[in-house]
């Protein structure tokens, strides 16, 4: 398994801050956002190799990172050459980006490169794992504002998801997605015929409601907190909270 973290936003929602910088790398908790992210990768002895997809403008600094990190696994940084905002290709159409670059065929653990998060990767693969299908992380949230920005879907009695919409008016359950997916073999050709056809390159979550009408995908249902660092106010919130806990 191959893990691919999709980094090449220019998060102009937390300017000043990442205007040169980019947002994974900005520091909580006396350490990089990304680097929570990889003590969770080096736990999951199923992934080989990461690999790190960004842009041109911040390509640098993810390898001035990786050059100082001594994990284990060993971390491959993308450039998709973009520059800007106006210009990027999407999440989606980064992933692809890497998937044809890199000739890659394994089962992929995909996820965003600015999400601190409390469960274990390891556990989500587990669960993968036993499903034998395509598995998405979901958890439970009861603020209904913040699940009118997010993705919510719903779950059958048996954890397949049924249904998924992004940023609803009227969320229908309670059950937020957040942008961490595990892709077998068989589903890579379907990310670049999802492309194909015309849709949305954008979010990582755009794909999941069109992956449901042609596979099956089960939900890891997980407990404890998630930051999705996407505005000043959550960075700062963030950085109180893990200083606290130090």
């Amino acid at each position: 398994m191959k893990a691919i973290i999709l980094a090449a936003g220019y998060a102009t929602r937390l300017y000043p801050l990442t205007k040169d910088f980019p947002k994974p790398l900005l520091e909580v908790g006396g350490k990089a956002i990304m680097d929570h992210i990889m003590e969770k990768i080096e736990r999951v002895s199923l992934i080989d190799e990461t690999f790190i997809v960004t842009n041109a403008r911040f390509y640098s600094h993810f390898v001035d990172w990786a050059s100082q990190s001594d994990y284990f696994k060993p971390i491959k940084v993308i450039d998709d050459r973009t520059t800007s905002n106006e210009n990027r290709l999407g999440a989606i159409a980064d992933l692809q980006f890497v998937l044809e670059q890199e000739k890659l065929g394994d089962e992929l653990l995909v996820m965003a490169g600015d999400n601190l998060f409390d469960f274990e990767l390891a556990e989500m693969v587990r669960f993968y794992q036993r499903a034998s299908t395509d598995t998405i992380a979901a958890h439970e949230i009861e603020d209904i504002d913040f699940l009118r920005r997010t993705g919510v879907i719903q779950m059958d009695a048996k954890g397949r998801v049924i249904d998924f919409e992004e940023k609803p008016a009227q969320p229908r359950s309670k059950l937020a997605c957040p942008p961490f997916y595990i892709y077998q073999q068989s589903t890579l050709p379907l990310i670049k015929q999802y492309l194909a056809e015309g849709n949305n390159p954008d979010a990582p979550g755009n794909f999941v409601p069109w992956l449901i009408r042609h596979k099956e995908v089960h939900a890891y249902k997980f407990e404890g907190k998630r930051f999705d660092i996407g505005t000043l106010e959550s960075y700062h919130e963030a950085r109180e909270l893990f200083a606290k806990q130090s």
